[in-house]
């Protein structure tokens, strides 16, 4: 059952996805440190190690409708209050295939630790990589389940030009797996654009309970 939330991930990064019957599957969480829910077309999968019994009890509690019953707020901050972890927003979840060659943006790599974005990407990834353009930086590290996940930062004097696309597509060549996930938050249009012009793919919604 560890293995539930990275064969869910990895059937719906192949564009299968669970069925669209409006139920909620709660499984245990695939590491200590990765705790959250993610929702599909109807269908939505708890993945925290709490009494599965708890959880139904509380998403009956919480929410009027059952299909979109895992992200509502009120059950989301049951969650928070039970298991003491904060939770930061709802991701936009999308996945786009690995590119072959080399990244066509002139990038070179920041191993200092010490870096406040290395250190930062260290707290909600394994295996951290990031690269700095001029402008900008892409992370690369393994989250939820293992999956391999980007992210990206412009800076803001360097914004409206196309450089977070180019560092979106970048992450997609640099990437030592099938495919690279990325989060964005739905309010922030231009990220879910950038990422959407670089061939991600949006395959659902997910909120992660961040470990202590």
């Amino acid at each position: 059952m560890r293995d539930a939330v990275a064969d869910i991930l990895a059937a719906a990064a192949r564009g299968v996805f669970p069925p669209p019957d409006g139920s909620v599957r709660v499984v245990p969480q695939p590491s200590p440190r990765d705790a959250g829910v993610l929702a599909f077309t109807a269908h939505s999968v708890v993945f925290l190690d709490e009494d599965p019994r708890w959880v139904r009890r509380e998403l009956a509690a919480t929410a009027s409708d059952a299909l979109s019953a895992a992200m509502n707020p009120a059950f989301l901050a049951a969650v928070m209050a039970r298991t003491g972890r904060p939770m930061n927003t709802i991701d936009l979840l999308t996945v786009a295939p690995a590119l072959p060659g080399a990244p066509q943006l002139a990038l070179r790599e920041i191993t200092d630790p010490d870096h406040p974005r290395v250190a930062r990407a260290w707290k909600f990834r394994d295996d951290v990589r990031v690269w700095a353009a001029d402008g900008g930086v892409v992370v690369l590290g393994r989250g939820v389940a293992g999956r391999w996940e980007a992210a990206v930062e412009v800076d803001e004097a360097a914004r409206g030009g196309g450089l977070g696309r180019a560092l979106a597509v970048a992450a997609r060549h640099l990437v030592p797996d099938a495919v690279v996930w990325a989060q964005q938050s739905p309010g922030n249009a231009r990220s879910v654009r950038a990422f959407q012009a670089a061939g991600y793919r949006p395959v659902g919604s997910e909120a992660l309970f961040v470990a202590g």
